[in-house]
């Protein structure tokens, strides 16, 4: 009895839909696709019409089966279904049936929630070419968590980086801040060494593929020079720099003393902080006959001021330009050798130039001062 009323199932949607184009009615839903993927906390609308040959009035309405139907607004002809700051729970299926007359249309849309914030983290934070290498990329607070939906990769310029190996695949509970149960999900790889001459940035990509939708995020590795930065970035606070000036000299800003019995005859990049930002040194003690230029600055150099003057190459850093991180680096000529800084926004949190500390010293001992002497003649005794 049941696979006889499974044979007739078909042959029942047939004349269904035969009737539909016989009675002229179409039922619509806007958006078209049969699975709609909405972020979390985001807000979406589905709208089912229908027309009625004839005189007809239609009738159509939105149903929910098991799920939180959501806000629905509907007259004649067409039914409007509001998801508004979509939860986990708002996923499930929605149902839109219209009837002309005694004819009956329905339609299906899978709701699907998911949440991919921009929140990628890797580890290390700083990659050292020409050595083999593990780097691990997370994507945090993120559903749907599966490789099918849900994928990592390395990437050198816009290609995925050859000849890596992947060394694991890791989902996790997300600590739970709410009903939504989100997850962490990492990915591991053993590089190959890196050989490059001039400083590069890999890219950690995660991708997100939905019905109808595709999303990606990036986060930055950068590869230090192996030659002229044997050492991951170091983040510099302010408060362990020295002591600004409070005021410039009028003649041209000196770099560091550099020793010149280290590392000859390679450029070398030296930080020296000052009350407006940070000026950056290339230099080279190679002797007569070389120059040192800059190449490369984050934003592009002429974003900067800097002058060049044979084996010395002078880059003003302020604390507006110098907000976003990147590479800084200059180049030996002739013969080629690199220097390169990588500088992270730490380096650049302004604070409170020393100038202004030191007047709000002094005014402060002035105001004590005055308040000193007018209690000392209020209560001083008569004479």
């Amino acid at each position: 009895m049941e696979q006889g009323l499974g044979l007739l199932f078909p042959v029942f949607l047939g004349l269904l839909q035969r009737g539909q184009g016989e009675q002229g009615g179409s039922l619509e839903v806007e958006p078209p696709d049969p699975v709609v993927a909405v972020s979390l906390g985001g807000s979406q609308q589905l709208t089912c019409r229908l027309a009625c040959a004839g005189h007809r009035t239609p009738s159509v309405q939105w149903r929910g089966l098991d799920t939180s139907l959501g806000a629905v607004r509907s007259d004649a002809g067409s039914s409007v279904l509001s998801v508004r700051n979509a939860s986990l729970s708002a996923a499930g299926t929605r149902v839109c049936v219209g009837s002309c007359g005694t004819h009956t249309f329905q339609r299906t849309v899978q709701l699907l929630v998911f949440a991919f914030p921009d929140q990628l983290t890797v580890s290390p934070v700083a990659l050292v070419a020409q050595q083999d290498q593990e780097v691990a990329c997370t994507a945090h607070n993120v559903t749907p968590a599966s490789p099918e939906a849900l994928s990592l990769s390395l990437l050198l310029g816009d290609q995925e980086l050859e000849g890596v190996q992947a060394l694991g695949w890791d989902v996790e509970e997300e600590p739970q801040q709410g009903e939504d149960l989100l997850f962490r999900v990492t990915e591991r790889w053993l590089l190959p060494p890196l050989e490059t001459h001039t400083p590069l940035t890999l890219h950690c990509r995660a991708t997100m593929k939905l019905p109808g939708l595709k999303l990606s995020r990036h986060r930055a590795i950068p590869v230090l020079h192996s030659l002229t930065s044997p050492e991951p970035p170091v983040t510099t606070s302010p408060e362990a720099t020295p002591e600004l000036s409070s005021t410039r000299s009028s003649r041209s800003p000196g770099p560091p003393p550099m020793n010149s019995s280290t590392r000859p005859c390679q450029p070398e990049i030296h930080q020296s902080p000052t009350a407006g930002g940070l000026d950056l040194w290339c230099e080279a003690a190679c002797g007569p006959g070389v120059a040192v230029g800059w190449t490369q600055a984050p934003g592009g150099l002429e974003a900067y001021q800097r002058w060049e003057a044979g084996a010395k190459a002078w880059l003003s850093v302020p604390w507006v330009a110098c907000s976003p991180e990147g590479w800084f680096q200059c180049r030996l000529e002739p013969g080629g050798q690199m220097a390169s800084l990588y500088l992270v926004p730490e380096i650049c949190s302004q604070t409170t130039p020393p100038a202004l500390w030191t007047g709000a010293l002094v005014l402060g001992l002035l105001f004590l001062a005055f308040l000193t002497y007018r209690l000392w003649k209020r209560c001083r005794p008569a004479q």
